[in-house]
């Protein structure tokens, strides 16, 4: 099989072995693959010296079942999330923990991004926001728009800023979600709404490092209000400030509890239902159930997609910032199983 890595800061197609399936572990055809732009420059400009498989989110066709596997069936569609288990490949060997069903309504493409949904919905899981308060979210790359969709959906109040028009642009169909390309519009819009106590959550979707959104943030929370980190920014706060407010400041790390750990994802044992609700499996499981449902409408982001072949020039010009992508979608070949 072929499959997209990242060596030496360069992005090359190289072959593997088709793996051999396991008891607990489904093998995969793959079909589409999301393109995750800004962890996966992230992957590349840190590969020198090693290689390293890209990719996370994506959906393809069940070819082979391990003999612990009750829940899917040899040709049943599924969505899948999690490197190194999930990536750029022909075909992929994803444990039961990292896996769901896709809906028969529900679009090849839109479960392609199952992946980046779970991120997306853990962080709002992060912030622990209550019916009708008020979120903003900075920065409207991919994950930062399905984080909008979905906290909409949850019927928060969503204020969201990217100084990108054509990414605000995208939102515009999204009936509720307040949408700004200026941050002292979105500040007084937050203002306005709030009756001047502030949001009760930032989410920081945006990339840069050393930003000054992490001290601006602080500016736009209530008393004892949240800032959820979900981008590439190192926080950087002000003691001042965070402690006037006594602000709760949080990380979100991808997609839910059971990620990076070996016994969940490795050994495929699941956390029990009763103790720990929302693993990252059963956040792609509610990805699929908000897009199946229509609860959320994420065709805007599915409507650029490449072959395969294409896939390597693209991460070349996604690496020399040629391009502004959102995401693309990866197409593979299909062929008689």
């Amino acid at each position: 099989m072929r499959k997209i890595i990242a060596k030496d800061q360069q992005v090359e197609i190289v072959t593997d072995e088709i793996p051999a399936v396991k008891p607990s572990y489904v093998l995969i055809k793959t079909m589409y693959s999301a393109v995750s732009p800004g962890t996966e420059l992230s992957i590349i400009e840190n590969s020198t010296g090693k290689q390293i498989t890209l990719g996370y989110s994506a959906m393809g066709m069940v070819v082979e079942c391990g003999d612990e596997i009750t829940d899917v069936k040899k040709g049943d569609l599924v969505a899948c999330y999690g490197a190194p288990y999930v990536s750029h490949a022909e075909y992929l060997l994803v444990p039961k923990t990292l896996y769901v069903r896709v809906s028969a309504n529900v679009d090849e493409k839109e479960a392609a991004l199952a992946g980046i949904g779970a991120i997306a919905i853990h962080a709002l899981r992060v912030a622990k926001l209550q019916f009708g308060e008020t979120v903003v979210i900075v920065g409207l790359g991919v994950l930062g728009q399905l984080i909008a969709k979905i906290a909409n959906a949850a019927a928060y109040n969503v204020i969201t800023c990217d100084l990108h028009e054509e990414r605000t642009a995208m939102l515009a169909n999204d009936h509720g979600i307040k949408v700004f390309s200026n941050i002292e519009q979105m500040e007084e819009e937050v203002q306005r709404s709030t009756n001047n106590n502030g949001a009760d959550a930032v989410l920081l979707c945006a990339g840069g490092k050393k930003s000054p959104l992490t001290n601006e943030s602080l500016k736009w929370i209530r008393n004892k209000g949240k800032v959820v980190i979900v981008g590439d920014i190192e926080p950087e706060f002000p003691r001042d400030l965070m402690f006037s407010k006594e602000a709760e400041l949080l990380i979100s790390r991808a997609g839910g509890p059971g990620r990076y750990d070996p016994v969940y994802e490795r050994d495929a044992i699941d956390y029990p239902y009763g103790f720990i609700r929302w693993t990252e499996g059963r956040n792609i499981a509610e990805y699929i159930r908000l897009v199946h449902e229509k609860r959320i409408d994420v065709q805007p982001l599915i409507k650029d997609e490449i072959g395969f072949d294409q896939a390597a020039e693209e991460f070349t010009q996604l690496s020399n910032k040629k391009t502004t992508t959102l995401t693309k979608l990866i197409r593979f070949e299909q062929e008689e199983i």
